[in-house]
Formats: structure tokens, sequence, C-alpha cells
């Protein structure tokens, strides 16, 4: 009874809508874009990144002396101002950007809570915040930003094409229930990052299950060893998902700093249920380079960094992602497909860095409110409070905070790369991760997977799909700090 339950909710929310509801689901709506291509990095606040960029989009408010006009209080009432960062490298942890940390540093609407949620990503480090000094140092890493002297492709990339500056992540909190929304346009109860608590599965499916129905073309390429066989690569899936199971069920938990830390190589495993028979669409990095100068990427494709080195996630050094990221924007924008393709540079979330404009309301996308592995509702607090009762108290104050999909996250840096690209274009337009769903949608006449998905805005304004293409011929870029490879 509750399968079929399950098949019929399915059935509804996929005549939930579609673009042309009198012509076929994957009718091409949009010929003149024939390949989709998602690069989303990691943890990073649009001011952040992109701050500082002037006379385009909404960065800092700059004083006199030209720094920014931006100033949170720390636990002691002390301000603490925002600051270039000196390196290019991260503090490990700090900032934070779990669901509690987030919310937080929101403080409904005033995003004040910066620096003092310093304490909160050490104690969810697992670190002794010791004094005062460590606390304030802690909360004052939030504050800081890069420009232009250290992001020298971003800054030319976001000047050049489209920038999106209210582009916010889909939730107040970390990276998985944020990729999950990018795919399903649902957390579906996750809000953090446990590798454990990843089992279950939307009613509607993701975007793949979409793509796959109705024989469009897709795929997620990630960074994995050279020459490794398909079948290597699967069996290597298969024993992970294994051992996510055995942790699932384990009575005895691992301690608190390891419990959170991710176990992702490829985007499209953040729902891992099932995932074994979508393989054969999961390829090594090479294969995408090899594809995009070959003009053969597929209609919908994801392209992951390597989440351990290049994604720019603390402590990774970002010169290493702004690499990456510039090796495969180039990539696309010299490969023979260029003329019909459509390149979105975005990240998943904030990473517990400042963002001055306060996420807004968002529709949420179903009935199912968040929860954790222990701690919260279905979790297994109650098995596990007389065996770790420190454990459990820790996970509770990482998922503390309304467990509802009902707001975006901060806003975070976005460009739409594509020959028929807007010159000289900024978008207001408030976009989250669901607008890449819509996006899909718009192109192929598909149905919404969930009301937020429904509700989005594709960011089809950047484009001019009835002039000649702008940028036909490939603008030169400014390179990055440091070429991807030399490391």
């Amino acid at each position: 009874m509750a399968l079929r339950s399950g098949r019929a909710k399915a059935r509804q929310t996929a005549e939930r809508s579609r673009p042309r509801p009198a012509q076929p689901p994957g009718t091409d709506l949009i010929p003149q874009i024939q390949h989709i291509v998602v690069l989303m990095m990691e943890n990073h606040s649009y001011d952040n990144y992109l701050g500082m960029l002037r006379d385009r989009g909404e960065g800092f408010t700059l004083g006199p002396a030209g720094t920014p006009q931006v100033i949170n209080r720390g636990h002691d009432g002390e301000p603490v101002q925002a600051f270039h960062q000196s390196a290019t490298t991260q503090q490990e942890g700090v900032p934070s950007q779990s669901w509690h940390a987030s919310h937080h540093q929101w403080g409904e609407g005033r995003c004040d809570g910066f620096a003092t949620a310093g304490r909160i990503a050490l104690a969810e480090a697992g670190k002794d915040p010791g004094g005062t000094a460590a606390v304030r140092a802690a909360g004052r890493a939030a504050l800081g930003y890069w420009d232009e002297s250290d992001l020298p492709f971003y800054y030319g990339l976001a000047r050049t094409f489209p920038l999106a500056d209210h582009w916010f992540s889909s939730c107040l909190g970390p990276t998985f229930p944020n990729r999950r929304f990018l795919i399903a346009g649902t957390a579906y109860g996750l809000i953090d990052d446990s590798p454990y608590n990843l089992f279950g599965y939307p009613p509607a499916g993701t975007v793949f299950d979409l793509l796959t129905r109705h024989r469009i073309s897709w795929a997620n390429y990630h960074p994995v060893a050279s020459g490794q066989p398909r079948w290597a690569h699967y069996g290597r899936h298969r024993r992970k998902v294994a051992r996510r199971l055995a942790l699932s069920a384990r009575r005895q938990l691992p301690a608190a700093p390891q419990l959170v830390q991710k176990d992702i190589q490829f985007t499209a495993d953040v729902y891992p249920v099932g995932i074994g028979r979508y393989m054969q669409h999961v390829h090594g990095i090479d294969q995408f380079f090899a594809d995009a100068a070959a003009g053969t990427l597929p209609g919908f494709s994801i392209v992951d960094p390597d989440f351990k080195a290049y994604s720019e996630e603390n402590p990774q050094d970002i010169h290493k992602g702004e690499s990456f990221a510039a090796e495969v924007i180039n990539a696309v924008m010299h490969g023979a497909g260029w003329p019909h393709t459509l390149l979105i540079w975005v990240y998943d979330e904030h990473g517990g860095y400042y963002d001055h404009v306060p996420p807004p309301a968002a529709v949420p996308p179903d009935e199912v409110t968040g929860r954790s592995a222990v701690g919260g509702p279905g979790g297994l607090d109650q098995l596990l409070k007389p065996v770790l009762p420190g454990l459990v108290k820790h996970k509770e104050k990482m998922d503390s905070g309304p467990h509802r999909y009902d707001r975006y996250g901060f806003r975070v840096p976005a460009v739409i790369v594509s020959p028929y690209a807007r010159p000289d274009y900024v978008s207001g337009t408030v976009f989250d991760h669901t607008s890449i769903l819509k996006l899909a949608q718009e192109k192929w006449n598909l149905p919404a997977l969930t009301a937020r998905d429904e509700a989005a805005t594709a960011p089809l304004d950047a484009l001019d799909l009835e002039a000649p293409p702008a940028f036909l011929a490939p603008p030169d870029l400014p390179k990055p700090s440091l070429a991807w490879g030399t490391w």
C-alpha cells in the first residue's frame, strides 16, 4: 500500500507542470542551446569573492578609504570589520556553514551573527575554544574576503559574462542539502553532511531520472584515478555505499569531529539510493575535456572538482579551485560545441563567509522537515544517548534551528557563460540552485520535481536568443593566478 501511495504521489508530482502542456515532455524548446554545463564549486559567499567587484553587481558598500563598511559584533561586543585576507589558504573548519551556524549567521535577517559563530565553528570542529583570543580569531575569519588581485580569472569572468548577483543557495545549510536541491529540488530531510544519513529517495526522483526517462543525454564528470576501468569505479562506489549503510546501523559511532566528515566524489552521489543504475553516466574529468574539445558533451552535465583539493572548501588554497574552474570554462569556450553551449559557474553554499544580503523566504519544496541521524525527528538519539551522550549533544547543537526549508541560503557567486550571453549584463533576479532544474525544464518541456523548482525562475534573462550570439568568438579572460596541473 505504501509503495502504491508513493508511486501515485510521484505521478501527481510529475504531472504538476510543464512549460508547454500541449506538447510532449522531452520536446526541445530552446534548440539554440544544445549543452547545459553546471560547474558548482564549494563554500564561498558572493561578498567573500565578488564583494570588491566595482561598478557591477551588489557588492560591499565602500567607505572613503575604499574598504568595506561592514561590521559584526563579536562575543564580547568588540567590532569585527571586514578585511582583505592575507593569504589564499584557509583555516580548517573555520568558518562554519553547518545548519546551526548558518541560521545563527542569518540572525533573523540581520546578518549579524558571523563573528559570534566563531565559537560554534570551534565546537563543531571538536576544538577547545580556549580563551577570548581563539574565539575572536575564529569569528574574524568569517569577515575575510578576497579581491581581484587574488582571483583574476573569476573577476574577469564576472566582468565579461552576465553576473547573477542575487543567486542564493537553496537552504541555510551545508553542502549535501544544497547539492540535493540542485538535482532534486529538495533536500528530502537532510540538514547536514553526515555520509551515513543520505538514504531515502524523493517521490519524484531527480533530474537524472527525468532526463533518462525522456532519452536526454547527461553526465556527471569528476576526477578519478587515471585509467581506472569503469567496473572498478562502480565497485568502489558500491563498497562506499555499503560502508555508509554499516555506519548507519552501528551503535558505536565515531567521535564527534569525524561524525560530519564528507564522503562525496560526485554530485549525483548525494542521492546514492539506486545510483548504481546510473554509473554509466559518471565519467572521469579527462573524458570531460575530450568531450568538450570534440563538441560531444551531453545535453546536461555537472562537472565536479576534486572535493579534497580543488573545490575551494576550507582549508584548501582557493588558487587551486580557480585554476581548475578556469581550465573547465576555457575548455568549454574553445571546444567544438561552444556555439551551442550554456555554462553556469556557481557555488553550493557560502561556507560560513559573510554576505550582507539577507536570504529571502522561499517556497518549501515539500512537506518533509529536516532531520539528522542523531537528534531530530526520526533520529537515533534515543538509542545513542545512553552510550554516547556527548556525541548526541554535539550533533543536536550542529543541527539546531528551525527544521524547515522555507528560506534560501546566503548569496553565492554565479555567472552565466554562453555565446548567447548578453554583454555587460547583471541579473538582479532571485535565483537558487533549483533555477538550474527550471532551466532544464524550460528547454526540454519537463515537469517540475517539487514545489520549489516549480516556483523557480530559469536564468534565461541572461541570454539573447534572438540576436546573433555576441560571444561566438570566445573572449580572452585573465589567466588564473596559477595554472592547473602545476601543483
